[in-house]
């Protein structure tokens, strides 16, 4: 029952409060753009309390900071109309100074090897700015589209009812089909499929809601509700993946009812880049 309640409580506030935001469009979506930041902070900083319970990782303001920093450059390559290789080159050079970190001041605690744990703490902190930053970046990058509040919406939208109707159809008749998937046991193949159908179903009708934007053939739309549901779910399974290896029931707790903001974006962070190279070449041809 929770969880009903809580799906109810996102359908009849949160999908409102999001659209709307979506839909105000002052300075290219900033509103939109500060919540991404918000989100890319702090999502930043869960994966990184995930991931510091395994293995060691260099210090969290930096590492936060910079993945923080990659979406503001998406923002920022939006705003003045710059080429987004200028963010792409923000998530390298951030890549750079935490190397520059770990060669000029490795573990001062460890002075006989001061690098024994260098290789883990590069790699956790990399993966912190590509999962927590660059990744929802993607979500930034849609802005510019032609028609950007209709194409956003429908992102949202593909991704929020591939969630619902997994959980809709696992429920109802995944009882007999559910624990291939370890990290996500309760998950069902069945619940897996119907996240799939109601993907496409409602790509095909934003297609018919917005037939000028969405042109050509419905197996275009049909495409990109399969890849879109298969990021998705991808995504959240990866996130469980990252809290039984951390041995963490949710990613925080700042969101009631559903835990930290991890847990709210995890497909969002994994389907946007595939919606936005995927929208472009069948759609807008940017």
């Amino acid at each position: 029952m929770n969880k009903i309640i809580r799906r109810l409580l996102t359908f009849f506030i949160g999908i409102p409060l999001v659209v709307l935001i979506v839909y105000f469009n002052p300075y290219n979506h900033l509103v939109l753009h500060c919540a991404i930041t918000v989100f890319s902070c702090i999502s930043s900083a869960e994966i990184y309390n995930l991931l510091n319970k395994n293995i060691p990782m260099q210090k969290k303001w930096v590492v936060v900071g910079l993945s923080t920093l990659i979406p503001i450059s998406a923002y920022a390559c939006i705003l003045f109309n710059l080429d987004f290789v200028i963010s792409t080159l923000v998530f390298l050079a951030s890549f750079m100074i935490l190397l520059i970190m770990e060669i000029f001041a490795p573990n001062p605690q460890n002075q006989d090897t001061p690098f024994a744990d260098s290789n883990k703490k590069v790699v956790g902190s990399l993966f912190v700015l590509l999962y927590g930053g660059y990744l929802l970046s993607f979500l930034s990058r849609m802005t510019i589209f032609p028609h950007s509040r209709e194409y956003i919406i429908t992102f949202l939208i593909l991704v929020f009812m591939c969630d619902s109707a997994a959980w809709f159809f696992g429920v109802l008749f995944g009882k007999g089909n559910r624990g291939f998937v370890k990290a996500s046991p309760n998950k069902s193949i069945v619940g897996f499929i119907g996240g799939i159908i109601g993907s496409i179903v409602s790509g095909i009708f934003c297609t018919l809601i917005w037939p000028d934007i969405f042109t050509g053939s419905l197996w275009r739309m049909v495409v990109l509700g399969v890849c879109v549901a298969i990021a998705a779910i991808l995504g959240d399974l990866a996130e469980s993946v990252f809290k039984r290896s951390a041995g963490e029931k949710d990613s925080g707790n700042i969101i009631p009812g559903r835990g930290g903001a991890l847990d709210s974006i995890d497909s969002v962070l994994m389907a946007a880049p595939l919606f936005y190279f995927i929208a472009g070449l069948l759609f807008t041809k940017l």
